[in-house]
């Protein structure tokens, strides 16, 4: 009987918030305020790289805010975010690189959150990343860095399955 390694097996690595404003101000403390409420954690703010006069954005002007999950909140999280979702992901979400990206349009609808009008309606981008168990020290390391082998990349078929087995989703066939 023929056992599979398991430094080869997919995990969790990170699951990002991200909420963009398109302005700083008191916009953007209520949308601070949503991922508080929503994570229990601090975010952070998002600062424009370059200046887009379209858009009425500045370099270095901050125009949003994420913060970052990882371990059992990022896990616990997930599983309130697919809820929203009805446990149904279609499959262009995932990318070639083993990454998930969906989006919410509102922070009311989940579980347990009430609508409050000081702070309005928000939607969110929610990011997650997978790993290999042996990690991406390669990546990573400061000396002898090196690219990452594609054996120990995620693929999309992998973190699909990870999704499917953990989580209990089902991928939509959109044509």
């Amino acid at each position: 009987m023929k056992s599979e390694n398991p430094t080869r097996e997919v995990t969790l690595d990170k699951v990002v918030i991200n909420i963009g404003v398109g302005e700083g101000g008191e916009k953007l403390e209520k949308a601070m305020k949503v991922i508080e409420i929503l994570t229990g954690r601090k975010p952070v703010k998002t600062i424009a790289k370059k200046t887009i006069r379209d858009f009425n954005i500045r370099k270095r002007q901050p125009i949003g805010t994420k913060v970052t999950l990882r371990k059992d909140d990022a896990e616990n999280f997930l599983k309130r975010a697919l809820w929203v979702k009805n446990f149904k992901l279609p499959q262009y979400s995932f990318d070639e690189t083993g990454s998930l990206s969906f989006g919410i349009r509102d922070y009311t609808s989940f579980e347990g959150i009430k609508y409050d009008p000081e702070i309005g309606i928000f939607g969110m981008d929610i990011n997650v990343n997978f790993k290999r168990r042996c990690g991406e020290r390669v990546s990573r390391r400061t000396v002898n860095r090196r690219k990452l082998p594609k054996r120990q990349r995620v693929s999309r078929e992998e973190a699909m399955e990870y999704m499917k087995k953990k989580f209990g989703i089902e991928i939509l066939e959109v044509k």
